[in-house]
């Protein structure tokens, strides 16, 4: 936007706000570095705000002139809009705060050592963990569960992996959940050792544990949602989206905000069942001002890390193994059609080449082209060469996160070879194709604060500088797209483009205030930056 463009926008605001007094902004923000995000990547001095969105924009000595009920000096500091996670698990975030972290731990034998520790620390009666990643530890085998029987023969162990597509159970959590060696599943493993069950579940196999430990009443699902709203405020979040609710957990966060608790700007994905179809084929999609539910979460395989991704080829580092897909064909092309008819977007899990081609060829099947349903794929994570081109030829969007790329560095060239690495984390190439990314964080697979997930896109480096040159900086972005695919383009891709995602008029005034330049910092500096203030339609929602 140029200066005889501000000009008249606030000229135009002047001429309202001049009719009656009760007409002038709420508030006037000034004297900042702001970074609109707006088609042409302006930067101003200063915005202004009525009923919690942004008005007019310009410079500080303009708006000043509209006499705001209140002015809010910036002083200096760079603003941003606020931050839009476009992949997580808020709820899920908010629910493992009560359990035990084992996120860095080194060794088998520290997560016993927590364990331990925090042995009285129950949830629902189970010692429920989560975080470990046997490719963090030297021995980067599964551990089983001998050690957990020896010390908790009587108290049922539940503890997630890293990535939530693998877990590790004690017997007693295997008895009393009716979990033997005889038991199937599809779409998922029980391993064994010796013919015995050693307590690893992979994908599916997890459900048989998971889902018959109790659930939490109302009060204490609430106050689960509550602290992750406090903890994301103050990383700048200002809207999540929720990968994958059932009815009633959407309904009590519709029930918290309509009660003026919760506040966080809530988008909803689905989770494709039977049960969650059927409500929204009679309700259809809903929208507040905080919540927004028009989108089913399909899940076609499982995760690199605890090879359940689904290749094309077997893994470089367990011949003959491929992964499985986590759907049957059938039901993933049942979802593809059901999401089409009922007018909802589809947004599917995708980390294999062989799942993310699956899926693009039914997507593509249903799609017919160019369109504006803005499907997406979850984490488009391993590519084969030949099938980015389907990103652009069918308006398939690309919702990435990229620290993945960081976190999974390490190992990811054992499950994968040189040659499929290469088009693993590809964000530059992906975003070649598609025009536009969806950046989030997939918290509490990631650390929640979105600056992480800013820094790892645009260096492609850990935060102790590793490696030197960037992990396939050919596939780093630049810091206006980072910008973009964790505002705008996050927005875009749930249809939320006209409300949020930018600083400018008619837009909800959500922003963040950060310490230090995130445009111009050094490298090292861009995770490190502190966040001074968030904001929510003009309101403050937090300070350090």
């Amino acid at each position: 936007m140029k200066p005889n463009i501000y000009l008249l926008t606030v000229c135009s605001c002047l001429l309202v706000f001049s009719c009656k007094t009760e007409e002038v902004p709420d508030a006037v923000y000034y004297n900042g570095v702001v970074y609109t995000v707006d088609s042409a990547f302006t930067v101003i001095e200063a915005f202004a705000v009525k009923d919690g969105k942004v008005v007019a924009t310009g410079t500080s000595e303009q708006l000043l002139q509209l006499h705001a009920k209140k002015q809010v000096d910036l002083q200096h500091r760079p603003v941003y809009p606020g931050f839009y996670d476009a992949h997580c698990h808020f709820y899920g975030y908010g629910v493992d705060l009560k359990k035990i972290w084992l996120t860095g731990t080194r060794s088998f034998d520290e997560v016993i050592d927590t364990l331990v520790k925090y042995r009285d620390q129950r949830f629902m009666g189970w010692i429920w963990g989560r975080g470990w990643d046997q490719n963090d530890w030297e021995d980067k085998q599964y551990p089983d569960n001998a050690r957990l029987d020896s010390l908790f023969p009587d108290v049922p162990v539940f503890l997630i992996r890293i990535d939530g597509h693998a877990a590790l159970a004690n017997s007693k959590a295997l008895r009393l959940c009716g979990v033997n060696e005889q038991t199937t599943v599809q779409g998922g493993e029980l391993l064994k050792k010796n013919g015995r069950l050693n307590g690893l579940l992979i994908d599916n196999a997890m459900d048989l544990v998971k889902l018959k430990i109790p659930v939490p009443d109302k009060t204490a699902l609430s106050e689960a949602l509550l602290s992750a709203q406090k903890n994301c405020f103050a990383v700048g979040l200002t809207t999540v989206v929720d990968a994958g609710l059932d009815v009633s957990t959407i309904l009590l966060i519709d029930s918290l905000q309509k009660a003026g608790r919760l506040n966080m700007r809530i988008n909803a994905m689905v989770s494709f069942s039977k049960a969650n179809v059927e409500y929204y084929r009679k309700q259809g999609p809903y929208r507040s001002d905080r919540l927004q539910v028009q989108s089913f979460k399909l899940y076609a395989d499982g995760a690199l890390g605890s090879r359940g991704a689904c290749l094309l080829h077997p893994y470089s580092d367990l011949p003959g193994h491929h992964g499985f897909l986590l759907s049957s064909i059938d039901s993933i092309r049942y979802a593809a059609r059901t999401a089409l008819d009922m007018g909802f977007q589809l947004n599917t899990h995708c980390i294999g080449d062989s799942a993310n081609r699956l899926l693009l060829s039914v997507y593509a099947d249903v799609l017919k082209g160019k369109n504006n349903k803005r499907w997406r794929i979850e984490h488009a994570q391993v590519m084969h060469p030949s099938d980015f081109h389907l990103f652009h030829d069918f308006s398939i969007i690309p919702s990435v996160q990229p620290t993945h790329a960081t976190s999974d560095m390490y190992w990811a060239g054992d499950r994968l070879g040189s040659v499929r690495l290469k088009g693993a984390y590809a964000y530059r190439q992906l975003l070649e194709q598609a025009g536009l990314l969806a950046a989030g964080s997939d918290f509490p697979v990631e650390a929640i604060p979105p600056l992480y997930g800013f820094y790892a896109a645009v260096v492609r480096k850990d935060q102790q500088q590793y490696p030197p040159a960037g992990f396939q900086p050919e596939n780093a972005i630049s810091r206006e797209q980072a910008l973009r695919a964790m505002t705008i383009w996050a927005a875009y891709a749930s249809f939320q483009e006209q409300e949020r995602g930018s600083i400018e008029p008619g837009k909800w005034a959500d922003f963040v205030v950060l310490e230090k330049d995130i445009m111009k910092a050094d490298e090292s500096e861009l995770f490190s930056t502190k966040v001074m203030s968030t904001w929510l339609a003009g309101e403050q929602v937090y300070a350090p």
